[in-house]
């Protein structure tokens, strides 16, 4: 079993948000893509990635938050976490429990 630290939870009343979009929101939902298309998203376990955006040449093989879910639900003591890296936001998003994936950080993006 591996000692990971489960971060607090981050609220978006008063903080920033893509102005696009209205993200990031406070739990990642199981039926989104984890993409942005320009910039960068993917799901790492204990801070390596374990499917990026940026590896996938097809949209088919985009994931969702539920393809996430299946993969942490399979090996759920790590720490696990989405994260999207865009123009005007970033967000990372940690596994809190099964199904449970909220805000942990959030940014203005790289723009």
């Amino acid at each position: 079993m591996s000692a990971w630290e489960k971060k607090p939870a981050l609220e978006t009343a008063g903080g920033y948000a893509c102005l696009c979009c209205g993200t990031p929101t406070t739990a990642f939902g199981m039926d989104s893509w984890i993409a942005v298309g320009f910039g960068g998203a993917g799901v790492t376990k204990d801070g390596k990635d374990v499917w990026s955006e940026n590896q996938s040449d097809d949209d088919a093989e985009v994931w969702t938050g539920a393809q996430a879910e299946a993969a942490a639900a399979a090996d759920p003591d790590h720490d696990w976490r989405i994260y999207l890296f865009a123009p005007l936001y970033d967000a990372v998003y940690q596994r809190h429990g099964e199904g449970q994936w909220v805000l942990i950080e959030r940014g203005m993006g790289f723009a």
